[in-house]
């Protein structure tokens, strides 16, 4: 039923004023895309089609920065936050209170490092410094690498911090006492992420070439994945010891070495100007220092899981949207925040995923989860939120539009899947809805559905409403709408007569079986009708004395339709049936059962097959003037005469209906010649020829001539010399 119901069903539907097609259409809506068509509120959308209530989610601080690149969470329960332009470190307490707790000299606060004993380590870029923040708000420098950047920390069970850095694409490791030192040079601009694993190893994430590294205590570096992005933006943990690594951008050949440069000539000493700094180039998924806007990326994003022994699996991919923000949740899946359009992903398995949410800003930067619940900062604007843990009540989706094409009436509108779910519709003569629609119906909550009271148009739009009690949600598999089109006469576009002397290969005595091409996955298949009036012909065969004809038809109701030709004299007022019950757009027929002359087509279409007797519609349409000739052009005044060495033939061809397209000649039963008319055109139905051939021997010869008009009719003739 699922799958039948995206095609076709037959229905009845009697009207005592206007005539109704009698096939029910149906539109089902049951895919990602199709409902992503609509307007979702408050629900999550499952890559497989599933609609369920999406999590609560609050607005905790509406921060001064552009971009909030970073989000923890303490063992108090207390929630930071820091991005930039200014590096503001926000606190947000569990009973809502909110504050600044420090601002740094730098541009930027990139990572902010809850320690068990209410410590934060603060990293700052650019030129920037792991700052250690105490619970009272006081700081003091703790680390500084002498790096362009810090891009992530990461803390091990013995309290040593990790600290990755550009653009060198260094990790130093710093002591609990603040001492560090260079632990590992990844050979890489971006050290960009960093987490530590279940072993207490280093993992580290670069750019540009996308790798995946995890690092012994001893510093042996193994690249347990390369990417087929340019940078790892983030690193999470699952419960089972695997790796999830976010990369983002499209990877870049690398550059041609540049030439060698000659020396310049000798100058005399002079005292050296000091160096300039050299300009830093930020990862392509990170923020400028200098500016508040993210570099434009290209290439999508992807989502790694690399097993517990080491095998790499392509867990989620999306040609647009990038990637951010890593973290898994209690049941150990994993989360994707995104951007440019602020959505949050939940990686089901390696084949489902669920857009979960879709923030008011454009890019979702960080995430901070405990249990349950998940803090995200965002991006233009930088806002904080709480994502869960709770379910909302209630969330809808409204449809997109139902184009009918036709004034249509409304049927059963039901959907499949569980749980307290309300449908509602809504009609209108106008592709956008509006004030000049009809309002929207009753619910409909039972669960074979029912017929939204709502008036015939041509339009239509559904609502779905889910209503759930916080921790569980109601489903949704598909939706669908019944509905009925007014019955339209189909419309003859086109009625032309075929070439002569060929015709159609005859019809199957048997239909053919019926088939059905499937679509691409995701894609519902539709009826194939008449509605577009295009066609295929088959090819036509030689068949003297044939005559055919061809038509196109289309039908707004996508009816099944069926066609009778019939033909009659131009000076005749009765028709003559050809032949009825033709289920072909063409037809060919043995002509010579006719007297030559000019006739007329004329076609019958009708929808009969589609609606119930006496509801049926049709429509005709009459060919321009078609000719039946059958009859050979007439050879008249044929004669011969020796002159000389040379023969002088000449006679006269008419024919009543048609031109004399073509004449030969052939000597003695050899080839035919073609000649040419008097005049040397071929425009007339009456023409006189003359030849003279040349170097003919002494004796009795034999002159053959042949004409032949437009419809293939020839007439043979022939005169002897002595």
């Amino acid at each position: 039923m699922f799958g039948l119901r995206r095609w076709m069903a037959t229905g009845v539907c009697a009207s005592g004023v206007v005539l109704w097609a009698a096939e029910t259409q149906f539109w089902q809506q049951s895919s990602k895309a199709e409902f992503e068509k609509g307007v979702l509120e408050r629900l999550a959308l499952r890559s497989d089609g599933r609609l369920t209530l999406g999590p609560e989610t609050k607005e905790l601080y509406d921060s001064p920065a552009a971009y909030l690149w970073t989000v923890a969470r303490d063992a108090g329960g207390n929630v930071y936050a820091g991005g930039g332009p200014g590096a503001k470190l926000l606190k947000v307490t569990p009973a809502g209170q909110t504050s600044v707790v420090k601002e740094f000299a730098e541009l930027q606060i990139q990572v902010i490092l809850p320690a068990a004993d209410g410590r934060l380590y603060v990293a700052t870029s650019p030129d920037g410094k792991v700052y250690e923040v105490q619970p009272d708000g006081a700081s003091r420098v703790f680390y500084a690498p002498q790096t362009k950047y810090i891009w992530a920390l990461a803390r091990n069970a013995k309290g040593e911090l990790f600290v990755g850095t550009g653009d060198k694409g260094e990790v130093h490791k710093v002591t609990a006492a603040g001492s560090g030192s260079v632990f590992y040079r990844t050979g890489e601009t971006h050290a960009r992420a960093l987490a530590i694993d279940r072993e207490g190893r280093l993992v580290i994430g670069t750019e540009p070439s996308g790798l995946v590294i995890r690092v012994e205590d001893g510093g042996k570096g193994f690249v347990l994945h390369q990417t087929t992005k340019r940078e790892v933006t983030a690193l999470a943990l699952g419960p089972d010891g695997s790796i999830y690594a976010a990369a983002v951008g499209t990877k870049q050949a690398a550059p041609p070495p540049a030439p060698p440069v000659a020396p310049a000539p000798a100058a005399p000493a002079a005292a050296p100007a000091p160096a300039a700094p050299m300009a830093a180039r930020p990862p392509t998924g990170a923020p400028a220092p200098v500016a508040p806007v993210p570099v434009a990326i290209t290439g999508g994003s992807e989502v790694v899981r690399i097993e517990p022994d080491g095998y790499p699996r392509k867990y989620w991919t999306h040609a647009q949207d990038i990637a951010y923000a890593l973290a898994v949740d209690a049941q150990g899946r994993a989360w994707v925040g995104t951007g440019n359009k602020g959505a949050v992903y939940r990686l089901d398995s390696e084949a489902l995923h669920t857009l979960i949410w879709t923030a008011p800003p454009t890019q979702v930067t960080a995430f901070a989860v405990t249990g349950d619940t998940f803090f995200a900062g965002t991006g233009n604007p930088g806002k904080l939120y709480q994502i869960g843990p709770k379910l909302v009540r209630e969330g809808t989706l409204e449809s997109d539009v139902l184009d009918a094409e036709v004034f249509s009436t409304w049927g059963r509108l039901r959907y499949r899947g569980q749980g307290a779910v309300a449908l509602s519709g809504r009609s209108g003569n106008v592709s956008r809805p509006g004030q000049t629609w009809t309002d929207w119906s009753a619910p409909i909550s039972a669960a074979e559905g029912g017929r939204p009271n709502v008036a015939p148009a041509r339009f239509f739009q559904w609502k779905a409403t889910l209503t759930g009690d916080g921790v569980t949600s109601p489903e949704i598999e598909w939706v669908e709408l019944a509905y009925l089109q007014k019955n339209v006469a189909p419309l003859v576009e086109a009625l032309e007569e075929t070439p002569p002397n060929y015709r159609f290969p005859p019809a199957a005595a048997v239909p053919a079986a019926k088939t059905l091409s499937l679509p691409a996955f995701g894609q519902a298949a539709r009826p194939a009708g008449s509605k577009s009036g295009a066609v295929s012909f088959p090819t036509m065969q030689w068949a003297k004395g044939y005559l055919g004809a061809r038509w196109r038809v289309s039908d707004l109701n996508n009816d099944t339709l069926v066609y009778r030709l019939e033909i009659r004299g131009v000076a005749e007022t009765t028709w003559k049936l050809l032949k009825e019950e033709i289920h072909e757009a063409y037809y060919s027929w043995d002509s010579t059962a006719f007297p030559d002359g000019e006739y007329r087509l004329r076609l019958t279409a009708s929808d009969a097959p589609s609606n119930p007797k006496g509801e049926a519609l049709a429509a005709q349409r009459e060919s321009d003037v078609v000719l039946v000739d059958n009859t050979p052009p007439s050879i008249t005044d044929l004669r011969a005469q020796r002159e000389g060495q040379r023969l002088r033939v000449q006679w006269k061809a008419a024919d009543a209906w048609t031109v004399v397209t073509k004449a030969e000649y052939s000597l003695d039963g050899g080839e035919w010649t073609p000649v040419a008319p008097a005049g040397g055109l071929a425009d007339a139905r009456e023409a006189g020829f003359t030849l003279e051939i040349a170097q003919v021997n002494p004796g009795e010869h034999t002159v053959a001539v042949r004409v032949e008009d437009e419809f293939g009719n020839q007439s043979t003739e022939k005169v002897v010399v002595r």
